[in-house]
């Protein structure tokens, strides 16, 4: 339940704080004085989108707080998820938003998406106002209602699950035959280039080694001339680097007997003779392998250009991107020669899941008939309370294709009178006729299960006499199973609410701001009676609100079964 409200700088309300009690609330006030305000400020716990124009003019920012107290409502998992810190008795929701345009949420004082806002108070509040009587037009609501009033209410989550391999296994099967159209249209095309790249013999770092290959038979001449010009430069003649070494290892080994140090440095110098001799020797060899072989040239430059070729017509920039691509083609051949396999078993793990999806949703079918032949009922006992005795009411299924919500396709069909046959309640029932049949579903679905707290906005729009006094004894019934505060202009209705706030304007020179004030019994009475005889208060009207709130827990509070 709502325990506490708290506005600051919302519109006209500069400070409030409201303490909330439980049971059946009302809220009553001159039109104009900031009913309306109240609605707006709740909204944005609800994760409505914020309103610069909402802030109080002058202000930097708006705040709204509500302490809620969720107990009874199975909230844990909810909090879990969305790391959250929960006692498990109190939560505190908050929303502010700043001039700039700038909002933030909070749950129990921690920084939270609008959508987690709004997740959660989905399961705290339920503000009903004029505009949500026309849900009972709506498939999606209606399903709502009867998957809430269903025994079992895992099945819609069961369903929807069995929905979801449906659709992903469908979407599988139709991606392969997607694939399988496209690739047997490109089959011809693949297979020309996969016989073009296997024909090239493709092998990893064979460019590098054609390159270089090119660069050295391309200046054969260049590098046998430099390893004679070596062999030369050491064994020549004129110049015999080698030979003269070896007459000054021989001139030292002479003298060795007489000075022994000549003796190491001869053999430093026949270390390095032998090493000049072998560095002419290999340079000699290689000079003499190294003959200028045009074919061979001919052939790299030709194998050179196929590779280039190759990659400048499917875009790549190695040959080990050729491999790749080679590789991937024959995959793809081999998947078009697999593909009808492949159909096949995806159709038949398809058509399993079908199955599967197919009794869940007839078993959803079911409870929600179940659960819609008892709703009716509980609506049509609550109807008559509500002056109309002669409503008949229906809920019919038609069978659509598999959706996200299951296969049944609702609408309620309503006729107030005992020989018109039932129709859309859209289109055939009134303003009025459509409240009452809200507040019944409503009434109905709060004695099955465990609802948040419910604020109707002038739900007795268009509603007077007998009427309005059903409509507070079922919302007084409702509220033995949950909060309910209702705005109103009915004194009957103002009459049976065990707590009652008014709203009102407060004007100085300086600005206007909305109050909304608990009422003693004394300004109760002043309240109703000025609601039965307008500004100016009379005796009897006195009276009449004296009889109205004596009346209260009597004559007003339905007896309908439980």
């Amino acid at each position: 339940m709502l325990c506490s409200l708290h506005i600051y700088n919302y519109a006209l309300i500069e400070h409030l704080d409201l303490e909330l009690t439980a049971g059946f609330s009302v809220v009553t006030g001159e039109t104009g004085a900031g009913k309306s305000i109240l609605l707006g400020a709740l909204g944005l716990l609800t994760g409505k989108r914020a309103d610069t124009k909402a802030i109080k003019t002058g202000v930097n920012k708006c705040v709204v707080e509500a302490v809620f107290n969720v107990e009874q409502l199975g909230l844990e998992s909810l909090f879990t998820r969305a790391d959250i810190d929960f006692d498990g008795a109190e939560c505190i929701l908050r929303r502010e938003v700043s001039a700039s345009g700038k909002s933030r949420a909070f749950i129990n004082d921690t920084p939270v998406t609008l959508a987690d806002l709004q997740e959660l108070s989905n399961h705290l509040v339920d503000i009903h106002s004029q505009h949500q009587n026309l849900f009972l037009g709506d498939r999606l609501f209606l399903l709502a209602v009867l998957d809430s009033f269903a025994v079992d209410e895992q099945l819609p989550l069961l369903y929807k699950e069995k929905y979801q391999d449906w659709q992903q296994a469908s979407r599988e099967l139709k991606a392969l035959q997607d694939e399988a159209a496209r690739n047997q249209s490109e089959a011809d095309y693949m297979q020309f280039q996969l016989s073009r790249l296997d024909e090239a013999t493709l092998q990893v770092g064979e460019q590098e080694e054609l390159e270089a290959e090119q660069e050295q038979l391309a200046h054969s001449e260049d590098i046998k001339a430099a390893f004679y010009r070596v062999v030369e430069h050491l064994t020549s003649e004129q110049e015999d680097i080698i030979g003269g070494l070896r007459s000054d290892r021989q001139a030292l080994d002479n003298v060795s007997s007489v000075f022994p140090q000549a003796e190491t440095l001869g053999e430093r110098i026949e270390s390095v003779r032998i090493e000049l001799q072998d560095i002419a020797d290999e340079a000699e060899q290689t000079a003499e392998r190294l003959d200028f072989d045009p074919q061979r040239l001919a052939w790299v430059e030709e194998r050179l250009s196929t590779l280039y070729d190759l990659q400048k017509k499917h875009g790549k920039t190695s040959v080990a991107e050729l491999i790749a691509l080679r590789d991937s083609l024959r995959e793809k051949l081999a998947r078009v020669e697999n593909v009808e396999d492949l159909i096949r078993q995806k159709t038949v793990a398809l058509e399993q899941v079908r199955k599967e999806m197919q009794a869940q949703a007839d078993a959803l079918t079911v409870a929600r008939k179940a659960a819609a032949e008892v709703l009716v009922g509980k609506m049509l006992r609550l109807t008559t309370e509500l002056g109309m005795p002669n409503a008949r009411l229906q809920i019919a299924f038609t069978k659509n294709a598999p959706m996200a919500t299951g296969q049944d396709e609702v609408e309620m069909l309503f006729s107030a009178n005992k020989n018109v046959p039932p129709q859309n309640v859209a289109r055939v029932a009134s303003g009025g006729e459509i409240a009452r049949l809200m507040l019944a579903l409503k009434a109905a679905v709060a004695e099955r299960k465990a609802l948040p707290t419910i604020f109707f906005d002038e739900i007795d729009t268009g509603v007077s006499g007998r009427q309005a006094d059903a409509m507070a004894g079922v919302m007084d019934a409702m509220a033995r199973h949950c909060q309910v505060i209702c705005i109103t202009h009915l004194p009957q209705i103002a009459a049976v609410g065990t707590a009652h706030y008014k709203v009102f304007k407060q004007e100085s020179a300086a600005e206007t701001t909305s109050q909304i004030v608990p009422l003693n019994e004394e300004m109760r009475l002043q309240e109703i009676a000025g609601m039965l005889s307008g500004q100016k208060i009379t005796e009897a009207a006195l009276h009449n609100a004296r009889e109205l709130l004596a009346s209260r827990f009597n004559e007003i509070t339905p007896k309908h079964p439980r």
